[in-house]
């Protein structure tokens, strides 16, 4: 599943999904091709994701906490260190759910925090927050 995408190049939003559990990123890649016409690209490790946020400048990265290897603070850390992804707008997708990893996330870079397991909606509000849509823009 790595590097793969699935819709077409030329959807105008392109997610980075960085998960190591393949049953994760089939999910989310597939919930958000329910929500929206967009490109999906993904990654099972902290340095896949951040080649393909270089190469690709997606449009909003989902980032797992728990990565192997590099942890998804440190993807997130890098990430906006790097003057080509800083702008990148990060949501942490984890089931690390306490308080204190919520502020972790915040303050290594990410912009906002979802835990696992999530509701869709709950999913497609930090999306529409990140990247400024609105819910009349979702496809369902």
């Amino acid at each position: 599943m790595d590097n793969q995408s699935l819709h077409p190049a030329d959807a105008q939003i392109t997610f980075l999904v960085v998960d190591d559990d393949p049953d994760n990123l089939l999910l989310v890649n597939y919930q958000l091709l329910q929500l929206l016409d967009c490109t999906v690209i993904s990654a099972q490790d902290g340095q896949t994701a951040l080649s393909l946020a270089e190469t690709h400048q997606p449009s909003l990265i989902l980032l797992d906490i728990m990565l192997p290897e590099m942890d998804g603070f440190e993807v997130a850390r890098c990430l906006k260190q790097n003057p080509q992804t800083q702008a990148i707008p990060i949501i942490a997708v984890t089931a690390m759910a306490r308080s204190l990893d919520h502020d972790l996330a915040l303050a290594s870079g990410c912009d906002d925090y979802v835990c696992k397991p999530y509701e869709i909606e709950t999913l497609a509000a930090a999306i529409e927050r990140n990247l400024n849509l609105s819910f009349s823009l979702l496809i369902n």
